[in-house]
């Protein structure tokens, strides 16, 4: 019986979709949340130079990590999942298998790239210093790399928990072991180089212990509770040179997309730095601007997409087997709703960080600090609504089998960001603001150009009005709230207390506003679990027909 309940829910997809966008909401979220408070001590041990070095590496590995792993654990999804609609198990075990011993040999071979050629990294970036971080966060690419392919077959299975239990564990064990080390290592006596070193090596202690429960959670699995139900079973099982043209042809295109933007961020990173010196910046406060933005406007900015990613990564498996099975008409609704749903979340973050962005970093770090990332923040905000779009219309192109596309839009994006980058920060009267003014302009049009293909090649016909236009009235209602609480509290209690409060406000009114004006429709409900109880509640509250 638990089998078949089990089998039900992946054949509905309705539950089993949202349940897995639950857990690693939550996931995300305390992640990004963790990792922001994270920053609050490191950046106090390390101060804005030592950061430069720490977000200097960090940045690098990232690149690393995009080239290496990439499209391959959302491919190896893919084709677990199909191989499971057909029933077979035994090509499931030769895929996982392979892949597996592909991401060994990546692994292993990148984080021997990045520790020969440490010196080599720190230069180009333009924090020399920053070589020693990146020798401490090397031994994490295997690492993550080995997870990868676990969490890719995992995923296919559409079980999410094992991902987000071993992203909490990565996330504590580098808040922890980060911060012990940095402690130990500055309590020594050692510079900001070493001190930045013992800090990003929290990391790689974490992602080992992600790691070790994936491989416990994998030996603990049972692929019988997760079958489909009708599936055949048995069938012909693919070669090993098959699975590997299929993974490929899958993963490449989702690779090249992924480490344009990594790569972009490196090359933007050593362009600050070298800008900010042109025009007359000594290097150790370069380094502190740098430090600065990255280590806190940056952060704060990409919290609010955590919330969209896990519908992204939810959608892909979900849009290909209802595609696979033939249901266009329902494959678009999926998408209508996950972009309604992505614009509700997104419109108001965005226009709440950019109105709000000094009483918000105020929460988490300290004033001098917040202030001078606040104007940053504003500008920076702006993206968060593209960033969204861009991350659901990727999901969307690649689950319709055009992965091509978002190469193309994310290319022209970063060639105009890096350009724009070089010429803004160039110029005194902008400066450090040029950073985040070009990644502004690079989203918007990386999301037009694929919201063009996905008109183009998918049956994804969303309406401009119900899906952006009504979320945007009641964002902008609601900020506008939380912006008077501001001015009518401030004096009368603790900032960090009138904030919340705002914020508090704010989500009321959005809530009120947004189910006043019909902003959400009866299929996002129903979508949820238990969203057939959820909907008549709401209709006996009479905020929905």
């Amino acid at each position: 019986m638990a089998t078949t309940s089990k089998t039900k829910k992946i054949k509905n997809n309705r539950n089993l979709f949202f349940s897995g966008v639950a857990v690693l909401t939550f996931t995300n979220v305390l992640n990004k949340v963790v990792g922001m408070l994270f920053r609050i001590p490191i950046s106090n041990i390390l101060g804005d130079s030592g950061m430069a070095y720490f977000n200097a590496a960090y940045h690098i590995f990232v690149w690393f990590y995009m080239i290496s792993t990439g499209g391959l654990p959302l491919a190896v999804s893919i084709l677990v999942s199909e191989a499971r609609f057909r029933g077979n198990r035994e090509e499931i075990k030769r895929i996982y298998s392979l892949t597996m011993k592909m991401f060994i040999v990546i692994g292993t071979l990148g984080t021997a790239v990045m520790m020969l050629l440490s010196h080599q990294f720190a230069f180009l970036n333009g924090v020399a210093g920053s070589y020693l971080s990146i020798i401490a966060v090397a031994p994490t690419l295997f690492l993550v790399c080995v997870a990868s392919a676990m969490r890719g077959y995992f995923q296919g299975f559409q079980e999410m928990r094992p991902t987000a239990v071993s992203q909490i564990m990565e996330t504590l064990g580098k808040l922890l072991m980060g911060i012990l080390l940095a402690l130990g290592a500055r309590k020594l006596g050692y510079g900001l180089e070493v001190q930045a070193a013992c800090a990003i090596a929290g990391l790689t202690i974490g992602t080992a212990f992600g790691m070790l429960f994936l491989f416990i959670s994998k030996l603990r699995f049972h692929e019988e509770e997760y079958a489909i139900e009708g599936a055949v079973g048995g069938g012909k099982i693919s070669g090993g040179r098959e699975i590997l043209r299929r993974l490929l042809v899958i993963a490449i295109p989702i690779t090249v997309s992924s480490s344009i933007m990594s790569l972009t961020t490196m090359v933007d990173d050593m362009i600050i730095n070298w800008r900010l010196m042109s025009i007359g910046y000594v290097e150790e406060y370069a380094n502190a601007l740098y430090g600065n933005y990255t280590g806190f406007a940056v952060p704060f900015a990409n919290l609010p997409p955590a919330l969209i990613y896990p519908i992204s990564y939810s959608l892909i498996p979900l849009l290909k087997g209802t595609l696979t099975l033939g249901d266009s008409k329902r494959s678009a609704e999926i998408c209508r709703s996950c972009l309604r749903v992505t614009a509700i979340v997104a419109l108001p973050c965005t226009l709440g960080v950019s109105v709000l962005s000094e009483p918000l970093l105020k929460l988490l770090y300290n004033a001098e600090s917040s202030e001078l990332s606040a104007p940053k923040l504003s500008v920076l905000a702006i993206s968060i609504f593209f960033i969204c779009m861009l991350s659901i219309s990727n999901a969307i192109l690649q689950a319709y089998g055009r992965q091509n596309k978002p190469i193309i839009s994310l290319v022209s994006g970063s060639v105009v960001k890096i350009m724009l980058s070089f010429v803004l920060i160039g110029i005194p009267a902008i400066n450090i603001y040029g950073a985040p003014i070009s990644t502004v302009v690079c989203y918007i049009i990386c999301t037009v150009l694929n919201v063009y293909f996905m008109a183009k090649y998918t049956d994804v016909r969303p309406s401009v009005f119900v899906t952006f236009v009504k979320p945007l009235i009641a964002s902008a209602v609601c900020v506008g709230g939380a912006f008077g609480m501001i001015r009518l509290l401030s004096g009368y209690l603790p900032s960090k207390a009138v904030t919340l409060i705002a914020i508090a406000f704010a989500a009321i009114i959005y809530v009120i506003v947004l189910f006043t004006i019909r902003g959400v429709e009866r299929d996002d409900i129903l979508m949820l679990p238990k969203g057939a109880k959820i909907y008549a509640g709401l209709q006996k509250a009479r905020l929905v027909k």
